[in-house]
């Protein structure tokens, strides 16, 4: 595959800039005159204009290099970074044109064990982002984080990608989350539709009630899309459906760091950014930028290998008065993080690992007699 054909260089204004020595833009393998050799490369940046997926959007297609200009400029972190910036994806003829190209950028790079992190555009090119695991023959899941649920059935592509995903066929879609949406911005039978498919889903008020309880559904991502207009306008002015209230700038990078340190995830966007609706300091893309830089730092800082049998892990076994008789849980030595076990001869239809994330309320609820709701809900979802 001629890879490059896909891309348009970096603004050569970029390029042009003066840059601190020890700043983003000289770790970063570049899209200039020449693209970058990627060998050896464990996180490419691909940059987004798509824009015909709204009826909201006014300069959309200028949101990348915004947010490249703002990223390039932030401080490098401490780890060797292996990194590529591979420009913006060339728009398509038409929008599913678009769709195809990121499919097969994504595909491509995650075949060659590339994190790809998509950024620029709306939110409905995530459907693109989706699609480049459809030939990779494995189930996966999606965390979405939002302010709305864009399910519906007529409308633009932003406001229904979500169900272009969930109902695509082949259907290689496992679980699906959804954070941080806001009640009043939500169809309740739109809730009632995720939760009679058993997906799981937090609004904004239970997620602020228990932040720690988000890290276990991130983890076990496989890709993560992330709409800025899930950030209150106040932090966030120039999303492209910005709302006055949701995720503070702190708690968007929060979510950015636990998916950066899921050894699973294997691809992220970031979507939604319109510079028309910023402010004058481009505070936004300063932001998008920032939850890029904790997603990469997350992403040096994995420590866990997944390989429950390794001294890496403690083995709890809890004992029960009801079925199951016993529950299993793993904490690692290295992160403290907790999974549990779901029994292998439950899931033996499905090419699963045996064991999903969680957190330690999970088995203090255990340790008290009770079955966590997450292992109930894992159950329903592999049968």
């Amino acid at each position: 595959m001629n890879i490059h054909s896909f891309f348009e260089p970096v603004a050569e204004y970029l390029l042009e800039k003066s840059y601190s020595e020890n700043s983003f833009f000289h770790q970063i393998h570049i899209h200039g005159e020449k693209f970058p050799d990627l060998k050896g490369i464990q996180i490419a940046f691909v940059g987004l204009r798509e824009s015909r997926g709204t009826a909201k959007a006014e300069s959309v297609s200028r949101g990348s290099t915004e947010i490249r200009e703002k990223l390039y400029e932030l401080k490098k972190g401490l780890a060797p970074y292996r990194m590529a910036d591979l420009g913006d994806i060339i728009s398509g003829e038409t929008l599913n044109d678009t769709y195809q190209a990121i499919r097969q950028v994504g595909e491509y790079l995650m075949k060659q064990q590339i994190l790809p992190v998509f950024f620029g555009g709306t939110h409905d090119l995530d459907f693109g982002q989706y699609l480049a695991y459809q030939k990779l023959k494995k189930l996966v899941n999606l965390v979405t984080v939002d302010a709305k649920v864009d399910m519906e059935e007529q409308g633009p592509e932003d406001t229904r990608h979500t169900q272009e995903i969930v109902l695509h066929q082949p259907n290689f879609l496992f679980s699906y989350s959804h954070l941080a949406y806001q009640s009043f911005l939500v169809d309740p039978t739109l809730i009632n539709v995720m939760e009679k498919l058993y997906f799981d889903h937090l609004r904004l008020g239970q997620l602020r009630d228990g932040f720690k309880e988000v890290e276990p559904l991130v983890r076990d991502a496989d890709l993560l899309s992330f709409d800025l207009s899930a950030i209150q306008s106040a932090d966030a002015p120039g999303a492209v459906d910005a709302q006055p209230f949701g995720l503070s700038g702190e708690e968007a990078c929060q979510i950015c760091w636990f998916a950066g340190t899921n050894e699973k995830l294997s691809s992220f966007g970031l979507f939604g950014y319109d510079p028309y609706f910023d402010d004058a300091a481009n505070k936004t893309a300063k932001v998008a930028a920032v939850m890029i830089w904790y997603f990469v730092e997350g992403f040096y800082n994995r420590k866990d290998s997944l390989s429950f049998k390794s001294t890496d892990y403690i083995k709890y076994t809890v004992s029960l008065d009801t079925k199951p008789n016993t529950l299993v849980f793993y904490k690692s030595k290295k992160s403290g993080k907790w999974w549990m076990e779901i029994p292998q001869n439950e899931i033996q239809r499905f090419d699963r690992v045996s064991t999903v994330p969680c957190s330690y309320s999970d088995y203090q609820i255990a340790q008290k007699g009770e079955v966590p709701e997450r292992w109930i809900n894992a159950q329903v979802k592999f049968f």
